[in-house]
C-alpha cells in the first residue's frame, strides 16, 4: 500500500487520487492543510523536503513528489499511457504544458480568489488571459477529438488537465465559452466515475 500526502483543494493532489482509484492501487490518503501551513513542519518536510504536496511514501521508504511524476509512475504498464513511443511523447508533452502554461495561471488565479480571497482589482489580469489562451489551446486539441492527446481513449493528458480545469470556473473562468473543453470535462468525469460540476444537456459527451 501507498500513502499519497495531499490536499483536497488542490487539484495537482486530486489527479493523483483519481490516478490511484482508476487503477485500483491501494492507498491511504493522509490530508496535509496547506493553508495551515502543514506542509512546513519538520515531520512533513522530513518526508518531502520541497515543502509541497502531493508525495507519495511508498512502503520500502521511497518517495516521489510532483504530481506528474507520480501519476506517470503509477500509470507506468497501464491503458493510462500508449503504448506507442510517439503517443506516450505526446502524453507528456501535453504533462509539461500543464505544469508550465495551464497550470501557473488558472490554478493560481483560483487560489487567490476562492483561497486568499483577493477582490478583482487586486488579481494580476494576467492570469485571465494566460488561462483564456491555455483554455482556448486545448479548445483547438478537443476540436474533432475526444481525448486531449487525439488517441481514442483516456490517457493521464486528460487527468492531469482535468483537475484544474474542471475548477478554473472558481477562478472566474467561464468554461462553458469553450464547447469543446465543455463537453470533454463531463466526458473525464464520466470516466472517472466524478460527479458533473457544469450543466452539459447542451453539449455532445
Amino acid at each position: 500500500m501507498i500513502t499519497i500526502y495531499g490536499d483536497s483543494i488542490s487539484g495537482n493532489c486530486l489527479k493523483v487520487k483519481w490516478v490511484a482509484e482508476r487503477l485500483g492501487v491501494a492507498h491511504e490518503w493522509v490530508e496535509i492543510d496547506i493553508m495551515k501551513g502543514e506542509t512546513r513542519t519538520d515531520d512533513f518536510l522530513a518526508i518531502n523536503p520541497f515543502g509541497q504536496v502531493p508525495v507519495v511514501a511508498f512502503e520500502n521508504g521511497r518517495t516521489l513528489a510532483q504530481s506528474n511524476a507520480i501519476i506517470s509512475y503509477l500509470a507506468e504498464g497501464s491503458d493510462l499511457i500508449p503504448d506507442d513511443a510517439f503517443e506516450r511523447a505526446k502524453v507528456q508533452e501535453w504533462l509539461f504544458w500543464e505544469q508550465y502554461s495551464h497550470e501557473p495561471a488558472i490554478a493560481v488565479r483560483r487560489f487567490q480568489k476562492l483561497y486568499e480571497k483577493r477582490a478583482e482589482e487586486d488579481i494580476d489580469p494576467a492570469l485571465m488571459a494566460k488561462g483564456r489562451r491555455a483554455l482556448g489551446r486545448m479548445e483547438l486539441a478537443l476540436l474533432g477529438n475526444d481525448w486531449i492527446a487525439g488517441g481514442e481513449q483516456m490517457t493521464l493528458a486528460d487527468i492531469s488537465l482535468l483537475a484544474y480545469t474542471r475548477l478554473a470556473h472558481e477562478g472566474g473562468f467561464d468554461v462553458s465559452e469553450f464547447q469543446a473543453v465543455h463537453g470533454w470535462i463531463a466526458r473525464c468525469e464520466r470516466e472517472l466515475g466524478l460527479p458533473h460540476l457544469h450543466e452539459v444537456t447542451d453539449v455532445q459527451v
